[in-house]
């Protein structure tokens, strides 16, 4: 998985992006929730530092903490940050007309001067520190949860590339805590002993079938592998005791530079345990960083918050 493979794809990040204005709370608005630590924001959008990082948390303006709300948190990939992902999926819109609390993180930074998650063998300490960065995400979910009124029967995760990864090694790690994930290009362990979920998550992988950095068919970075889209959804069937008769759905139009109706469809709910479910969703020939249209977000926060954990 070569370097310049990696600066790539955040360059096209960089160039889809869109510029990010922070709005931090007033001093005068006491904010929806009284009992948040000073550092959180009560309202609007706010960067604090958690555990020696950058998090910025958005609160939509709907929300009450009489009422539990969902959260979302969403993982850069690799030589990103949290801002430069959010105006690359525009998730804030949607934060704020679904009500869901909001965070984007930054993950830690290498030897080469780049943001990574160390999520997987294959994906992504290249060089210097190897941090614990599934007990670091498990610590600031429960942070949030901690200062606001969080439904912890829907809280998600969604990724890309680097995130994707850290992703599903957070359903593997901490299945307790997470209800549902979205990958985009990226895998799970290709060592099935690697992950063992306590209870099921469902899970919405999305893989580029042209993927020039994470390929679909699955590859290695040096002599560690990682598994193909096939297989990663597969091996998230067996998790949630899935049947592997999956049914097909209309295709959908998420990227602009592709045909209409240009990703298909599949999904797996049939003998899933505990309400679970595995979607499978392609990208005929997307690349890495596809040119996501504006039905993006909608379609993948419809699919997270459709998902809840009846357990809890």
């Amino acid at each position: 998985m070569p370097r310049h493979n990696w600066q790539a794809a955040r360059a096209m990040i960089a160039l889809t992006s869109v510029m990010v204005v922070l709005a931090c709370s007033s001093a005068d608005d006491p904010g929806p929730s009284s009992s948040a630590p000073a550092a959180l924001p009560t309202s609007g959008t706010g960067t604090v530092d958690i555990g020696g990082r950058p998090v910025t948390v958005h609160i939509p303006d709907s929300y009450d903490p009489a009422r539990p709300a969902p959260l979302v948190v969403l993982l850069h990939g690799y030589g990103s940050y949290g801002n430069e992902q959010e105006s690359y999926f525009r998730l804030t819109p949607e934060a704020d007309r679904r009500g869901f609390i909001y965070a984007y993180p930054d993950g830690s930074v290498d030897d080469r001067g780049q943001r990574f998650w160390n999520a997987t063998d294959a994906c992504c300490a290249f060089s210097g520190p190897e941090p614990d960065d599934s007990s670091y995400l498990s610590e600031l979910i429960s942070t949030i949860e901690s200062s606001y009124r969080i439904d912890r029967a829907r809280v998600y995760l969604i990724g890309h590339s680097n995130g994707g990864f850290m992703a599903f090694r957070m359903a593997c790690d901490h299945a307790d805590q997470v209800t549902a994930i979205v990958s985009l290009n990226g895998a799970s362990w290709n060592d099935t002993a690697r992950c063992r979920p306590s209870e099921p998550v469902s899970v919405l992988a999305i893989h580029s079938s042209a993927d020039e950095t994470i390929a679909y068919g699955g590859g290695t970075r040096g002599s560690t592998a990682y598994p193909s889209a096939a297989t990663t959804v597969a091996q998230w069937r067996d998790h949630n005791r899935c049947s592997d008769s999956g049914r097909d759905a209309p295709a959908l139009d998420l990227v602009v530079d592709l045909p209409a109706a240009e990703t298909s469809v599949r999904t797996y709910a049939q003998g899933c345990a505990g309400q679970s479910t595995v979607q499978a969703w392609t990208i005929d020939g997307g690349a890495h960083v596809p040119q996501l249209g504006p039905d993006f977000a909608p379609a993948v926060t419809d699919f997270l918050l459709s998902q809840v954990n009846p357990a809890r």
